[in-house]
């Protein structure tokens, strides 16, 4: 029985849209977020969880996606689209994202952006702690080891079968489970005395879990289980990455991803 059946009709909810903020956002990522070109006969949910501005060492972005996380259990939403408040869509990000909301053959789709800095780099992965994936131009649809959640579609059985393996916990008086962690550990190398250090962001964190705890399979997607690299970014879908002062990264992009030169050295070649 294939992913499409297995899941047909026992969803009560759509796609939930969630958006994890400490509530301040540019105008910029308003127009483009509520600007937005909505699909015919779409059924959709908007979460947006708040974070304290004033204490932000005791509350990670993680706790606020845990949050969402349990929403889209409880309402047993099929697809769960995170949009970070420093993401600026272009209108028709939803329409496009729709196209792989119906056609359902990918647990994981998500759009392209880049660093906020010079030069800018692309937020694709593939080999852990060998830098970005460069192999590609704009247009491409490319597969990745992990991305950001930044315009990120998950389908909800991936959520929902790592909410059954996760250890509860409370946010703000609120009882949810770790289904995302960010990596933030110290230990002893028993060989050598030394110490290593264990950090990272909760999307990587979350990808390389799906992959090593056999997320995929248990979800019903085997044949991406067994995919080096599972996740797919359609580089049609490109977003801008803003910062606080206004400034839109990147702020020109790097010719070879226009080109579709092949190697980094190639990139950085004038």
């Amino acid at each position: 029985m294939d992913m499409l059946d297995k899941n047909k009709g026992a969803w009560t909810n759509r796609l939930l849209v969630g958006t994890p903020t400490r509530g301040l956002v540019r105008m910029e990522w308003v127009n483009g977020r509520y600007g937005q070109t909505i699909p015919t006969n779409w059924s959709h949910v908007d979460v947006q969880q708040w974070m304290s501005p004033h204490i932000p060492l005791r509350y990670q972005l993680s706790d606020a996606e845990n949050l969402i996380a349990k929403t889209v259990v409880e309402k047993n939403f099929e697809w769960f689209l995170s949009i970070e408040d420093d993401n600026v869509l272009p209108a028709n990000a939803l329409v496009k994202i729709n196209q792989y909301i119906i056609k359902g053959n990918e647990p994981v789709v998500g759009g392209l952006y880049f660093t906020k800095s010079v030069p800018p780099e692309p937020l694709l992965y593939r080999e852990k702690g060998r830098g970005f994936y460069a192999d590609w131009k704009m247009g491409d649809k490319v597969r990745v080891s992990g991305l950001p959640f930044g315009f990120t579609l998950i389908h909800g059985s991936l959520i929902k079968a790592l909410w059954d393996e996760s250890e509860e916990y409370f946010v703000n008086g609120n009882l949810t489970l770790s289904v995302f962690d960010a990596p933030n550990s110290t230990s002893i190398d028993p060989e050598t005395g030394g110490f290593l250090n264990n950090s990272g962001t909760s999307d990587l964190a979350f990808f390389e879990k799906l992959k090593k705890n056999r997320i995929l399979e248990k979800a019903g997607w085997p044949k991406h289980q067994k995919m080096e690299f599972p996740y797919l970014v359609d580089t049609g879908i490109f977003i801008k990455h803003i910062d606080q002062e206004g400034v839109i990264w990147p702020q020109q992009l790097p010719k070879a991803f226009l080109e579709g030169k092949k190697t980094w050295k190639e990139m950085m070649d004038p």
